[in-house]
């Protein structure tokens, strides 16, 4: 048995103990089961060093799934769920808790929460409503059933935050992986609308289908200097992630960080957000930041490479279950959009000098169909 199956079963082995203690009702904090470090929240995986990170989103609890026998053939030592973890949609906190138990029952899931680290962020749907932000009325009910499905401890930081953001740090020193998951709807302020003429998104829609050629979304830039989608709050935060030392960050947003211009939610319709969190990033001189997205249903690797410290990579994974018919514009993208089920794999290669990280979208037969190799001394700050 490899070192690394050795780990394996002994997560096994304490996972299933913490599941059965937090079922009974035995488990109570954080200390009962996580490690903990300093710049880090509690997880129970924290000394792993990850050479494998699969994530993905938009996962609808009334569809199968077979998606899961792909990731968990891969051996993930994380996975990292993006958002649309369920379809809730809904203000009966009943009904959203119903459907977190369809997810919970699916036998794929059951297998990979039994047997890999999970870490998770909503989207809107998880959340409550379609495209919901700051004003959505449930979103503290909803906030307390997300933490306890995915068994966040009683005295977590995270239960005590404006939103679900969380931050973790993985590995020995010299193999450090910080994954950063920002909340964009706790926060959000409202979002803009295009002015489609006087018709309807779904006539202008079909218009633009028909004559060919991509299909943007029906939301704009918004024009408003405090337009937010995280709140000062987290962005106080925010800035101390980035203080925290790591060879790799991966920041894990459940919208496109640098999608250029889908006409869907992404930061770039807050634009303020956007270019703060790239002048973070400067002024912090944080290397090694990786990006990994979700909520469009398909798969595209994203690439910035003006006025950024260095060049910014993103991969976007989406759906686990849903897939967007029609291709949507993105002036940033490298290749072909994958309209199919997919997943997102992180692949690092601590040996390699320097270090290699391998950012693939595989479809569900684990096949990746969308791949691009980074040199982690290409993602580092220079003056």
């Amino acid at each position: 048995m490899s070192e690394h199956d050795e780990t394996r079963r002994r997560f096994v082995r304490d996972s299933s103990l913490v599941v059965g203690a937090a079922l009974s009702g035995v488990l109570k904090s954080s200390s009962a089961w996580s490690q903990s470090r300093s710049g880090s929240d509690p997880h129970h995986a924290l000394d792993r060093s990850l050479t494998r990170i699969a994530f993905g989103s938009c996962a609808k609890q009334t569809k199968e799934q077979p998606i899961w026998d792909a990731v968990l053939a891969t051996k993930p030592d994380l996975f990292v769920f993006l958002g649309d973890n369920i379809y809730g949609d809904t203000r009966d906190m009943n009904e959203l808790r119903g459907k977190y138990a369809q997810l919970a029952a699916k036998p794929g899931f059951k297998k990979l929460r039994a047997s890999t680290p999970l870490l998770a962020v909503w989207d809107d749907h998880d959340y409550g409503e379609d495209d919901a932000g700051a004003d959505y009325p449930m979103k503290e009910q909803s906030r307390q059933i997300f933490l306890d499905f995915w068994e966040e401890p009683a005295d977590s930081p995270r239960r005590s935050r404006n939103g679900i953001y969380a931050s973790y740090s993985f590995g020995p020193e010299d193999r450090r992986v910080q994954v950063i998951l920002p909340d964009l709807r706790y926060n959000r302020t409202p979002i803009a609308r295009q002015d489609l003429g006087g018709t309807s998104y779904k006539e202008w829609e079909a218009a633009k289908r028909k004559s060919g050629g991509e299909v943007p979304g029906p939301y704009a830039r918004v024009p408003d200097h405090d337009a937010t989608m995280l709140g000062e709050r987290q962005w106080a935060w925010l800035e101390q992630q980035f203080d925290v030392p790591a060879q790799l960050r991966i920041f894990a947003s459940s919208l496109q960080v640098f999608a250029d211009f889908p006409g869907w939610e992404a930061w770039v319709n807050y634009t303020r957000d956007q270019q703060r969190l790239i002048d973070l990033i400067r002024r912090k001189r944080a290397g090694g930041v990786i990006f990994i997205s979700g909520d469009t249903h398909y798969a595209e690797l994203t690439r910035l490479d003006v006025n950024v410290p260095y060049t910014f990579w993103e991969l976007t994974s989406s759906g686990l279950t849903e897939v967007w018919p029609v291709n949507v514009p993105n002036a940033n993208r490298i290749g072909a959009q994958l309209r199919e089920a997919n997943f997102g794999l992180i692949e690092i290669d601590w040996r390699a000098s320097p270090v290699q990280v391998t950012l693939k979208a595989c479809d569900v037969h684990g096949t990746p169909r969308i791949e691009q190799r980074v040199s982690l001394a290409d993602l580092q700050y220079h003056i």
